[in-house]
């Protein structure tokens, strides 16, 4: 059943016994939750609410926008066009020649992570914009002092969170839930029960976070394991969704939604509102042991209610957020930021979270490395590496075929993408490459699947390099049609930049790349090594070395039997990376927590 279809489907009402009313209950929550929050903001700071508001508008409503502000002789109204845009170096371009300051100007510069610009383009900021120029490099102590009063209440309630000074606590119960009896087993049978704890899900969200959560929970369902998940507080009503249902069924697996009737306004008190209803749904699935995701917040809700309820829980890392944090920072302010007092809190709560944890799953050797050098024994580290499904192995769809399907042009050399374009994802080396390759008389064209800030820019950058139809830019693509565009690529490539969080996290695509027959191009960097240089199947080039990456690409281009035995490497390297295999892996793994408990 594909995605859509299923998502159709829900229980009424739920399993929270403070939920009441049932669907209509939650949707009405939902509707007040959003109402609340926005007459908060609006009370706060009405430019910032409407700077904020008109990013959530509909992509074409923005769009046929932004194109009649940009035709307006301000530069200021030019910066706001491109916000709407998703380009945040044309705001820095435009921002740098304003010649009137204003607060709008300087509320850009904040938003697009340049806070160094507020001198040039508004010298007098509002306390609230002096106190988000803080935040927005890391120094919490600096917008707590200058902030507002409701500002810097919510800004000292994330700083003490950072700091370990508030925890959520949940009221600890005369018995611990009973736990079931039942033991994890490859297959069927009545499996381990396990709660997991997310930050956000399908159907409302479709990124890589979504993807490998639900790929998680369909192959613990199948090794008979007995998953639920269920959402952070307030999604997906946070992210605008007001219709949300109170639990969503997609492929089988369900998701239960935490709305509560009101947002508290500090991140202390989120945490708290979101441990108590955890511990709801807890004592009416009464499972034998919990699962939650970065960040630490996440953690810190499971370890409260596991703690309670005798319960052990697992901690899987699949990223380090702080890294990626400094990674989106200006490249000038990036040290800065690396010094900074929310970076190293933030890195301190996500080891304090890894070593509290019974246990801690993540995605590859170089991240395990990372965790073990933190302080986490070797011994309670797992790695459970993204996966593919069985049934790409066996697709033989070739690149000419797919292209066809798609209505793409035959011919050429394509290569590519299917991520979320983002700037760490380092697409533009991938352009310039591709543009110095047809310089010297290859057919070479870009197909870059997906969406994300950077889309904007990296069109505006095609354009420049005169790539015309040579550079295709889908946007999202439904789940079901994502292996066809896979296909449709002669070599799959993932450019990224040279940061901590690239070096460290490997990443979904390139394997389902592989499990197509798919060869890949890919940054010579630690975690990319270990998936494609290792096992055979692709090459590397030094990070942002445009050279370097036309030089690989032309090798590639010119061999049609080398594409072929990388591509067969790399299938041969898939097959040991499907769910089929994680799942029965976290089975093993919960059945020994379970054991020890």
């Amino acid at each position: 059943m594909s995605g859509d279809a299923a998502a159709g489907r829900a229980r009424p009402g739920g399993p929270f016994p403070r939920a009441r009313g049932g669907a209509a209950g939650h949707r009405a929550r939902a509707l007040g939750l959003t109402f609340s929050v926005a007459a908060r903001g609006l009370r706060e700071d009405p430019l910032l609410f409407a700077v904020q508001v008109s990013r959530r508008l509909p992509g074409g409503v923005r769009t046929l926008a932004a194109r009649a502000l940009a035709l307006t002789p301000g530069p200021v109204g030019r910066a706001l066009a491109a916000w709407w845009q998703d380009r945040p170096g044309a705001v820095v371009a435009v921002l740098s020649g304003v010649g009137r300051p204003s607060r709008l100007a300087g509320e850009l510069a904040v938003q697009v992570g340049r806070p160094d610009l507020l001198p040039q383009v508004c010298p007098r900021p509002t306390p609230a914009l002096r106190a988000r120029a803080a935040h927005a490099v890391g120094d919490l102590s600096g917008a707590v002092a200058v902030a507002p009063r409701a500002l810097a209440e919510r800004y000292a309630g994330e700083r003490a969170v950072l700091r370990g000074e508030a925890r959520p606590v949940v009221r600890p119960v005369v018995q611990p839930a009973v736990r079931p009896a039942g033991r994890a087993t490859a297959s069927g049978g009545e499996g381990v029960r396990v709660v997991h704890l997310l930050t956000n899900s399908l159907p409302h969200t479709q990124s890589g976070y979504a993807l490998r959560s639900h790929a998680v929970l369909r192959a613990q369902a199948e090794a008979g394991l007995r998953p639920t998940a269920v959402t952070r507080l307030a999604y997906p009503a946070a992210v605008g969704r007001l219709g949300a249902r109170v639990v969503d069924v997609v492929d089988g697996v369900e998701y239960h939604r935490m709305v509560p009737a009101t947002l508290p306004r500090t991140l202390p008190g989120r945490l708290q509102r979101q441990a108590e209803m955890l511990d709801a749904l807890v004592a009416a699935r009464r499972p034998a042991l919990l699962h939650t995701t970065t960040d630490f917040t996440n953690a810190l809700t499971v370890r409260a209610v596991a703690e309670t309820r005798g319960l052990p829980w697992v901690y899987e890392v699949r990223g380090l957020l702080e890294e990626t944090w400094l990674a989106r920072q200006a490249p000038g302010l990036r040290e800065d930021a690396r010094r900074s007092e929310r970076y190293r809190l933030w890195q301190a709560r996500e080891t304090e979270a890894a070593t509290a944890a019974a246990h801690v799953v993540t995605l590859g050797r170089a991240m395990a490395d990372d965790l073990v050098a933190r302080g986490v024994p070797a011994e309670r580290v797992t790695t459970v590496p993204n996966g593919v499904d069985e049934r790409l192995l066996g697709a033989t769809t070739e690149p000419r075929e797919a292209r066809r399907a798609l209505g793409l042009p035959e011919d050429g050399f394509w290569v590519g993408t299917v991520s979320s374009l983002v700037g760490y994802e380092g697409l533009d080396t991938l352009l310039d490459a591709v543009a110095r390759l047809r310089a010297g008389g290859v057919d070479a064209r870009a197909l870059l699947v997906g969406d994300g800030v950077a889309r904007a820019s990296l069109e505006q950058r095609a354009a420049e390099l005169g790539l015309g139809d040579a550079a295709v830019f889908t946007g999202r693509v439904p789940r079901e049609r994502a292996a066809l565009h896979h296909q449709a690529l002669d070599v799959f490539a993932v450019p990224r930049q040279d940061t901590t969080v690239c070096r460290l996290v490997t990443p979904l695509k390139p394997v389902e790349a592989m499990a197509l027959g798919r060869p890949v191009l890919a940054s010579d960097l630690p975690a990319l090594a270990e998936i494609v240089a290792e096992p055979g199947a692709g090459r590397l080039a030094p990070a942002g070395d445009v050279a370097a990456w036309a030089n690989a690409l032309a090798e590639l281009a010119a061999d049609d039997a080398l594409r072929a035995r990388l591509g067969e490497a790399g299938r041969r390297f898939a097959a040991t990376r499907t769910w089929r295999r994680a799942g029965q892996t976290y089975a093993g793994l919960y059945a020994r927590l379970v054991e020890r408990a």
